[in-house]
């Protein structure tokens, strides 16, 4: 993300999946708006559930999501690279 690391609780999975899911949607129908709104709310929420690290902590992590301003053909990659969206698991 470029704003440092979020730990995120596995409560919180279920509706960041559901928010890669749709993000996953505006990917596919490739809507630049669509993907923007997506986007943003993945990241929002994120930053919303998640509890940030202190800067100087470097931690494994088991997701990497991109920056704000990243481009379609940018998280597309990340997706090739990642499997089935950003977040692990599936939403139930």
């Amino acid at each position: 993300m470029g704003e440092g690391q979020f730990q995120v609780g596995e409560s919180d999975l279920n509706r960041l999946n559901q928010l890669d899911e749709e993000l996953l949607t505006a990917l596919e129908s490739g809507d630049e708006s669509a993907f923007r709104a997506a986007l943003g709310s993945l990241l929002d929420a994120v930053k919303e559930v998640g509890s940030p690290l202190p800067d100087d902590s470097l931690e494994p992590s088991d997701l990497i999501l991109p920056d704000a301003e990243a481009t379609i053909d940018e998280v597309r990659e990340m997706l090739r690279t990642e499997g089935d969206g950003l977040i692990p698991g599936l939403p139930e």
